[in-house]
This record gives C-alpha cells, sequence and structure tokens, in this order.
C-alpha cells in the first residue's frame, strides 16, 4: 500500500460514517444520521452529504460497505438492511457519475475481513476468515490474498446453513440467548461477567454451537485463520474453552493443527475495509 488517498465509508442501520485511508493511517472519522424511514433519493442525499464532506481532488476511489447483497460488478445493492426504500439501488453508478472517480461497493461483512487482512491481525495470512459475531452471523472470505465475494456478493453467509432445527445464525450469534432462551443477551452478558454460572452455562452452549461452526467452516475452507469482530468477541473468554472443545472433534486432526482463532483488536474495520476494496481490486 502508498499514501494513495482513498475514502472508506460504512454505511450502518442507523449511520454512515466515513474517513479519508491513506498510508495505513485514517483520517478523523465524519459521521451522519441517515433517514432510515426517507426514500431512496433522501438516503443518497445523506451519502452525498458525507462523502461532499471528505472528498478533495488528491482522492482516488471510494470504497462502500453496506449491510446487503450486492451485484459486486456492478455494484447494485439490493435489499439494504434497515432501509425499505434501497431495494435496488445502482450505488456505483450513481457515485461515479457525481465524483468521476472509481467507486468500489461490498457487503459490510466482506468489508471487516478486508480490513483485518490489510490492516489487523490477518496481515500475515495468505488465507483467513473474518467471521462477525452480533445479532447476526456474517463472515467475509480471503483466498491466496484477495477478498472471495461470490457472484451476488453471498459466499461466507454461513450463518444462513440449515443447523439444528434452524440456521447457524439462530445459534452461533448474539441472537442465541433471545432465541432460545427468550432472555437478553446483554443482561447474560453483565451476569457472566460477574460470576454467574447460569451466565456461563449459556456461553458455554454458544461456544459449542460456534465450534460445530468453526468445523462446517474448516470443511469448507481448511482456512489458517479466523478472527472474530462484532459484539460477541467481547465475551471471547465465557465461550472459548467450549468451542475449542468442539473443533477438537473434527475429523481430520492435522487440518486443525495450525488454526489459529483470534479476536479482533482493529478500531474502525468497517471503513477501513471499505477502503481496502480499492487494494483488492488492484493488487
Amino acid at each position: 500500500m502508498d499514501k494513495i488517498k482513498i475514502i472508506g465509508i460504512d454505511l450502518g442501520a442507523t449511520n454512515i460514517r466515513g474517513a479519508v485511508v491513506a498510508d495505513e493511517k485514517i483520517s478523523e472519522i465524519i459521521s451522519r444520521r441517515i433517514q432510515t424511514k426517507g426514500t431512496e433519493e433522501q438516503v443518497l442525499e445523506d451519502v452525498y452529504s458525507l462523502i461532499d464532506a471528505l472528498i478533495d481532488k488528491d482522492i482516488k476511489a471510494i470504497g462502500i460497505g453496506v449491510p446487503s447483497v450486492v451485484d459486486v460488478k456492478l455494484g447494485i445493492v439490493y435489499d439494504v438492511i434497515h432501509i425499505p426504500s434501497w431495494k435496488e439501488v445502482h450505488l456505483k453508478e450513481l457515485l461515479e457519475t457525481r465524483y468521476r472517480i472509481p467507486v468500489f461497493v461490498n457487503n459490510d461483512a466482506n468489508c471487516f475481513a478486508l480490513g483485518e487482512h490489510y490492516f489487523g491481525k490477518g496481515k500475515d495470512a495468505v488465507d483467513m476468515i473474518g467471521l462477525t459475531i452480533g445479532t447476526g452471523l456474517g463472515a467475509g472470505v480471503i483466498i491466496n490474498n484477495h477478498l472471495y465475494a461470490g457472484r451476488n456478493c453471498g459466499a461466507g453467509e454461513f450463518g444462513m446453513v440449515d443447523y439444528l432445527n434452524h440456521n447457524y445464525e439462530y445459534y452461533s450469534s448474539g441472537s442465541f440467548f433471545q432465541n432460545v432462551y427468550g432472555l437478553n443477551g446483554e443482561e447474560v452478558f453483565k451476569n457472566a461477567k460477574n460470576g454467574d454460572e447460569h451466565a456461563l452455562k449459556l456461553y458455554a452452549e454458544l461456544g459449542k454451537h460456534l465450534g460445530n461452526a468453526i468445523k462446517m467452516i474448516m470443511y469448507t475452507y481448511d482456512t489458517e485463520l479466523i478472527i472474530l469482530g462484532g459484539s460477541v468477541q467481547l465475551a471471547f473468554d465465557f465461550f472459548e474453552k467450549a468451542m475449542w472443545e468442539r473443533i477438537k472433534t473434527f475429523e481430520f486432526p492435522k487440518s486443525i493443527e495450525h488454526l489459529q482463532i483470534k479476536t479482533s483488536a482493529l478500531e474502525n474495520s468497517g471503513i477501513l475495509g471499505a477502503a481496502a476494496l480499492y487494494y483488492d481490486a488492484k493488487e
């Protein structure tokens, strides 16, 4: 990477955040509220407002991560989570027409994986998985130092794979406590920090399910590194042991002998990863 200046944008459920990334450094982050219930054009104006505040003549490209399915080639986003009006938005075309520089659009989980690969704990990994564990279970896949997103940006949707009577996301994300036991995840986390035995047992159960999910991932990709992000990583100490107990039942022990599982320490991985879409496309 060099000192080329790229705008990285992370479009969330209620806010859009962006910054200029250059030479592995990030500028001051600008954040804007978005009109979640607004029209397609109103939300686009929120995006334009943020970019207008960051753009200058030295910016070479824009990368943007969105919580949706993306046609990566054409930069079309479909059915954006929490933004009902964004059913089919030709975001790449609209932004390139307005700003006259290359624009790269991808799923937010893929941007997380790229952020870790270029700026975080995945720098030295040729192959890795970035696994985001929050209210859902998302992932980005890096193969031979490049993001593998699939034709419809759907590669790595491990959470949607059938598991037990639902899918892996149902049991292996922060929603597990509500889904299975009708409990508030934040309350369970607080109780676990206070040493509550029942809460710790619930986290061990979550760890068992996550371990099974990771086994499925390993059977599919045989990767060398998995980096965990999202809110649930904060509770890693509560479920790590149970998770590894399940992983160690893997059918091919040699395949997991050198597997590393790390938690993310990267701040603003979404913004950095969005900027890294440019590097991934150019290398």
